[in-house]
């Protein structure tokens, strides 16, 4: 199940508190003070992972919580800190404020360790407070309570190329076709309910990542259909595969509409590199692809592809499209 949303609470751990104790040793009736160090208490800390795609294990355990740090003891001794909290997240995860949705951390680095919440620390013992006028104090530092935070996770896909396109447009058949991606398939719109995404394999043993979005409709941008939902994992994709259908009766429109949800969604996505595709080709006659072809969008410059999942025809050329866009944009 794809999750690309979660609440949280993380505390780190609290600082384990500084010990009163004296020396007693044989033929040391008064010694000096002796109390150790409370331990610093765990941290919480972030790890993107970039074989987790799911924000799913955050659905079942909404608490997470570092452990303490032990308390001073006698005879100079330091308690143990407190073990750090690990929390693994997919890579493209950002953590955000739960009350003000300000952004704490943009998880993109895999492998980097992120702290969230430092842990508390330990108090000191009384053997740090003694001073010529009081060479036995009787008192000692307790520790700093851990740091605590309700906090939203939220995920954005990182890819290099996004489909977007209308729903039954044909984003699900193109991905299955150019990547190992299995999404569900069927002749009816919304048949894609959560983002795809698949790993193409081009030329010489080189890669493109590309994330099949679930359709968007008129007032996307405004939540209608899936919109709001999956609009935001367009936004880490390199470029934008535009994709209309080529029976459909207006392409003009059809653009216009996809392109105006796109900016009013979010600025990043109508500065992004597009390219437009008419797909399903195999619904027209052989004498129909060389005029589509030449067809022109209004207020689309670039050159206009056209190709058919279900054929595999104009395939390569896409995929050399996409390769080519993505040097080009680095």
């Amino acid at each position: 199940m794809f999750i690309d949303y979660s609440k949280i609470y993380v505390k780190s751990g609290n600082g384990g508190d500084g010990a009163v104790a004296f020396r007693r040793e044989k033929y040391v009736p008064k010694g000096g003070p002796a109390g150790g160090n409370g331990g610093k208490g765990g941290d919480i800390i972030f790890i993107p992972d970039s074989n987790l795609s799911t924000l799913l294990d955050f659905r079942y355990k909404r608490k997470y919580m570092a452990e303490d740090g032990d308390n001073g003891g006698s005879s100079l001794k330091d308690g143990k800190g407190g073990n750090d909290l690990v929390i693994k997240v997919p890579v493209g995860t950002i953590i955000k404020e739960a009350e003000t949705g300000e952004i704490i951390l943009d998880l993109l680095e895999a492998g980097k360790e992120y702290i969230i919440a430092k842990g508390g620390r330990g108090g000191k013992g009384n053997s740090n407070f003694a001073t010529p006028t009081n060479q036995t104090p009787r008192f000692a530092e307790l520790g700093k309570p851990g740091e605590e935070r309700n906090i939203e996770l939220e995920l954005k896909l990182i890819a290099d190329v996004g489909l977007v396109g209308f729903p039954n447009a044909g984003k699900s058949t193109l991905i299955s076709v150019i990547s190992d991606a299995k999404p569900k398939i069927a002749d009816y719109p919304f048949t894609t309910l959560e983002p795809n995404l698949g790993i193409v394999r081009y030329k010489n043993y080189k890669s493109i990542t590309v994330a099949d979005i679930p359709g968007i409709i008129e007032g996307a941008h405004l939540g209608k259909g899936l919109g709001l939902k999956f609009l935001r994992h367009i936004e880490r994709t390199k470029i934008l595969l535009i994709m209309i259908d080529v029976t459909s009766e207006d392409y003009g429109n059809d653009y216009k509409t996809l392109i105006n949800e796109l900016e009013k969604y979010s600025k990043i996505l109508s500065k992004k590199k597009k390219i437009v595709a008419f797909s399903k080709a195999d619904l027209l006659q052989k004498g129909e692809l060389k005029k589509v072809a030449k067809r022109k969008i209004p207020h689309y410059k670039g050159r206009i592809l056209v190709f058919s999942a279900a054929t595999n025809y104009g395939i390569q050329e896409l995929l050399d499209t996409f390769w080519q866009t993505l040097e080009s944009e680095k």
